[in-house]
């Protein structure tokens, strides 16, 4: 990469990853660079299509302190071969491949010769909500073999064809994206007994969200531990008891807005999920979607 217009190409080629994908560094690896990058967006569906050659792309703690983590990114391999690291795993991923990188943990991708991949941003509140927090495994190759995957690119293939496709469409492409790939995601192990206790307790939560009563004194007697014991619990995922509450009632929230008319009241549905009060709701909604909740529906309509 001696030449002042190679170096240059591949600053700008970094620069695009940068805006499009989120903080990234990267490094020349021996033989010629190629760097390409396609956007598409259909709504809900946020995709790059990256074609290169003789560069290694990575994000560091540093990357991901200056960017978004709020993502899993779900890379397609449609030419070539790529070389994928994250938690201590490398894979290798060959063409109709499918593997799944979390964007809030460091990774590395490595091209060492031409390769095509689309790479398609999955939010995390989805895959959470479809896995309910089980171990995923990420930088795992997912074979062209496999059905679901198959099934998958076919998919992400007419998703992207589709021009007409409305948010809640393009949204209900990536649940079934995610439902489509999520046992071969999920890591195969028999569940420990506090994996069990913690399943059973988000169990009692979903059962009981619209109960004005759902809080974590109750939940804690409800499943036979110390409040203490509870805060732990949740904060070994990185959670924080109320916030997952409020955040679960929000997403149902979100749901019952895509499915209602104006005839429903929004001060409504927020009570029916335990929002007492409209003004609290309205703003825990816009934090949690960027929107308000009239917004959102309007968008869905």
């Amino acid at each position: 990469m001696a030449c002042a217009s190679e170096k240059e190409k591949y600053q700008q080629w970094l620069a695009q990853i940068n805006q499009v994908c989120g903080r990234f560094a990267a490094r020349p690896l021996p033989g010629e660079f190629i760097g390409e990058l396609e956007t598409s967006y259909a709504r809900s569906l946020k995709l790059s299509t990256v074609t290169t050659a003789g560069v290694n792309l990575f994000r560091s703690r540093e990357e991901i302190k200056l960017g978004n983590d709020a993502w899993f990114y779900t890379v397609f391999q449609l030419e070539g071969s790529a070389i994928v690291e994250q938690n201590d795993r490398q894979s290798v991923l060959e063409a109709g491949d499918i593997t799944l990188i979390d964007a809030s943990r460091p990774c590395s991708i490595y091209w060492p010769e031409r390769s095509r991949q689309i790479s398609l941003l999955l939010p995390r509140q989805i895959v959470e909500q479809q896995c309910r927090f089980q171990a995923i495994r990420c930088a795992h190759p997912l074979s062209r073999q496999l059905p679901t995957v198959q099934l998958s690119f076919r998919l992400l293939k007419e998703s992207m064809e589709n021009g007409d496709l409305s948010d809640r469409e393009s949204e209900a492409a990536l649940e079934a994206m995610v439902c489509l790939l999520r046992p071969a995601f999920q890591e195969q192990e028999t569940a420990p007994r506090k994996e069990r206790q913690f399943r059973n307790v988000l169990a009692l939560i979903d059962e009981h969200l619209q109960s004005p009563a759902l809080r974590p004194e109750w939940i804690a007697a409800e499943s036979g531990m110390s409040v203490r014991s509870l805060y732990r619990m949740f904060a070994d995922k990185g959670l924080v008891v109320a916030q997952y509450i409020k955040n679960r009632r929000l997403d149902l929230c979100a749901q019952a807005l895509r499915a209602t008319g104006d005839e429903e009241k929004l001060a409504g549905i927020g009570y029916s999920w335990g929002f007492a009060d409209h003004s609290h709701f309205s703003t825990a909604f816009k934090q949690r979607f960027g929107v308000s909740p009239g917004e959102y529906r309007r968008r869905y309509r």
